[in-house]
């Protein structure tokens, strides 16, 4: 007996890499609500189980343990492809610059082949540190960017520069369908406490009543966009038809010396600030033009910073003492050979 067609509605199936990661996580979250069959790939080098445990259960989602540098294989239909495996904070890609070379490289091509074998729409998650420490304020997406190739952070920002360059040659060589997003600095609930990152470094240090490190003079400047808000954008630019890339963040700027306090207040702790020297090419403004995203797919940041600050607080606050207490970073030795 032949199924009847008609009835039968087809799920669409997405790849998402990275998925255990902080954006990732959400992701899955996302497209499962969307009603998506969710594949998620992870290597586990930065990303953490826990972050997707609560989608085991559920019937459309699996879960790949694996390493995309190596050869991609997904048995059977693959209408999408989100490529957000690597390393995202400035303490990974010191501790793991080759690994973060090669996502950003090996792994892109893995995966854009794998779109194009499967005939699949694939979205790469860029970033505004392809701008490096820009001389253009805020930064447009045709701006070209002022990277120091062989810096300590270059690693990184020309991992994601190649990545914009090959996804490109895939698009107009191969045909493949892709898309570009610059994501600027994004925050919320499951990034890791010791990333080393402003957000997580200020709660943490406040929840462990240490002072708040600032490295610099603290006039350099971050614009934060709340996690929700992030995955919004990305959603509505997968379903786009516009292949160029396109910044997602908050233009809302502040100086890291006012967040500081923000945050104290915050906690309402009772800290005071020590300042450091600033890291080599740690950029001293950071702040995107939205224009395009608002024009080609009508978004636009909604969450204002001290009601995405106060939801991400609750989250760190909720974690054991013993997470709250693990001040050192990650270990990578199993991944360096």
């Amino acid at each position: 007996m032949t199924a009847n067609k008609s009835n039968f509605t087809y799920m669409k199936r997405i790849l998402i890499t990275g998925a255990a990661g902080f954006l990732g996580s959400h992701l899955c979250d996302r497209f499962i609500a969307e009603g998506y069959y969710v594949i998620g790939m992870d290597n586990l080098i930065t990303g953490d189980l826990k972050n997707i445990e609560h989608l085991f259960k559920h019937k459309d989602f699996e879960f790949y343990h694996h390493d995309v540098t190596k050869f991609v294989h997904v048995p059977g239909k693959l209408d999408y492809i989100l490529h957000f495996a690597s390393p995202a904070s400035p303490i990974d890609y010191l501790k793991i610059p080759i690994q973060t070379l090669k996502v950003g490289s090996l792994g892109t091509h893995n995966l854009l082949g794998l779109a194009r074998v499967k005939k699949a729409r694939i979205l790469i998650a860029s970033t505004s540190e392809v701008y490096g420490d820009p001389l253009v304020h805020p930064q447009t997406e045709d701006y070209y960017g002022n990277v120091n190739t062989i810096g300590p952070r270059g690693v990184y920002d020309e991992a994601k520069r190649f990545q914009e360059s090959i996804t490109m040659a895939y698009h107009t060589f191969h045909g493949v369908e892709t898309r570009i997003v610059r994501i600027f600095n994004t925050y919320g609930p499951r990034m890791r406490l010791n990333d080393g990152r402003v957000i997580p470094a200020f709660i943490g240090q406040a929840l462990r009543g240490e002072d708040l490190t600032i490295f610099g003079d603290g006039m350099q400047t971050r614009s934060f966009c709340y996690v929700t808000d992030q995955v919004e954008g990305i959603f509505r630019l997968l379903h786009s038809d516009y292949a160029y890339p396109v910044n997602i963040g908050n233009p809302d700027e502040i100086t890291i010396k006012d967040f500081a306090e923000e945050i104290i207040k915050l906690t309402g702790t009772n800290q005071k600030v020590v300042y450091h020297p600033l890291p080599i090419n740690d950029p001293l403004q950071r702040q995107p033009d939205t224009t395009k995203a608002k024009e080609l797919l009508g978004w636009e940041a909604k969450v204002k910073r001290d009601e995405g600050m106060k939801l991400t607080y609750a989250y760190f606050k909720s974690l054991s003492l013993d997470e709250l207490l693990k001040e050192e970073h990650k270990d990578f030795k199993g991944y360096i050979h």
